[in-house]
This record gives C-alpha cells, structure tokens and sequence, in this order.
C-alpha cells in the first residue's frame, strides 16, 4: 500500500507543514503615529530570517524588521526624513536608495522585502508611482504613498556559514515545521510517488496539468516558459 506523497500530506495541514502560532506572536506593521520612534530592544524571531526590532513611539509599541546595523537605544524618525533606518513614504526617499519592508497598498504595514539581507533600489519616480528594481531584478512600480524602511535587512551573512552538522538543520526546520530530510523523488518506489521506480532516473521536465489533483501535480507547475530556448538544439 502506497503513501500519501507530499502534496498530498501538505494539503491536509497536518501539524507537520503548518508554523507553530507562537513563532508568529511579533506582527510587523507601521504605526499612524509621526514623529521619532526609540529601538527598545532587538529580538530573535524564530518565525522570521532577520532580527526584528521593538519600537515605542508615543508611548506606542510595534515591530519591524531590523536594518543592517541597529542598535538598543536607537532613535529613526516616521516622517519625511529619509536617511538609514527611517520610516517614510516612497515619494520622500532618492533615486538610488535602498528600501525594505515595503507596504504593497498604502496603509498595509509592509508585505514585500522582509528576508534577512535583501532590499529594493528606487530607480525611477513618474506621476504618483515609483519604480523600484527587486533582488529579482524585477522592477515593478507602486504608488508613491506606500512606506518602507530606508536601508537594508540586518542579517544578510546568514547564508555564508554552512550548516555542517545535520542536528543543526533538524532543529533549523522544525522551528518553522518544515519537512526534513526531503526525499528525492526519483529514489522512491513507484507507488510513492510520480517520478518514482528505479528505472530511467533520468527525470525529463513535466509539465502538470493544471487540473490534476495533488497526486499527480509534480514537475513544472504553471511554468512561464516550455520548449525549447531559442539558440539550442
């Protein structure tokens, strides 16, 4: 009798693929309040990459993700100063500038570039939008009101270090329930999954139906590109 394979076991939303509630106890967001806020203490999140910091302003707490560099004591101003650490409105920073914790809709409190690290570059300003280039190096535009944090993630060596011990990696996962170790999927039985059996492990691309249920749906799913590049044979 065969096993449920992964999407099929993530679907269910056992224990085992969901976050612990109390990883996510610290929830980022931008105040309404103006003015200088204090860094009063930096905290290890163990539901985020990089360090967060704990902020009062106006006798008001709140969380955000720390820029490279922070220290206890602290001050950074939520207004139109854009120097490194403050909180501001896209319209206010330079062209060049880095970003982070960047608001998708005014008001959101901050939903892209929140790994440790990573930040957006302001490149362009045009008629209430501003362009920005991702560490994707995508660039996207989005309304000039929307706040973010000047600077850079703190945290960015995070990567550099090799994890050399697998009791390491256990407890890195299982903070945040992640599956670990991964199976290849060529190396199971046949019953256990798709791309299974140990005939033929040379696994071609497989592109999945977009109606196929969790089963079925392994390989490539919805890519952007088949085929094909232009140039090889």
């Amino acid at each position: 009798m065969g096993k449920r394979i992964i999407q099929q076991r993530r679907g269910r939303g056992s224990l085992t693929y969901r976050v612990k509630k109390k990883a996510f106890r610290f929830r980022i967001g931008y105040p309404l309040e103006k003015g200088k806020a204090k860094i009063i203490k930096l905290i290890n999140s163990p539901a985020h990459s990089a360090p967060l910091m704990k902020l009062e302003i106006n006798e008001k707490i709140f969380y955000g993700p720390a820029f490279e560099k922070a220290f206890e004591g602290q001050e950074i101003e939520l207004n139109d100063r854009a120097e490194k650490g403050d909180i501001t409105r896209l319209k206010n920073v330079p062209i060049g500038k880095k970003v982070f914790n960047i608001e998708s809709r005014p008001g959101d409190g901050g939903k892209m570039i929140r790994v440790s690290g990573s930040s957006a570059i302001i490149t362009k300003k045009q008629a209430g939008k501003v362009g920005l280039v991702m560490p994707s190096r995508k660039e996207i535009f989005i309304n000039e009101d929307c706040r973010a944090t000047v600077g850079e993630i703190a945290g960015a060596g995070r990567l550099d270090k090799p994890v050399v011990k697998a009791g390491k990696k256990y407890h890195m996962k299982k903070s945040k329930s992640k599956l670990w170790p991964r199976t290849s999927a060529v190396a199971m039985n046949a019953i256990d999954h798709p791309f299974g059996s140990g005939r033929g492990k040379n696994v071609g691309s497989k592109i999945a139906k977009r109606n196929a249920p969790p089963g079925k749906k392994v390989g490539l799913l919805r890519p952007r590109k088949t085929g094909r590049k232009k140039g090889k044979r």
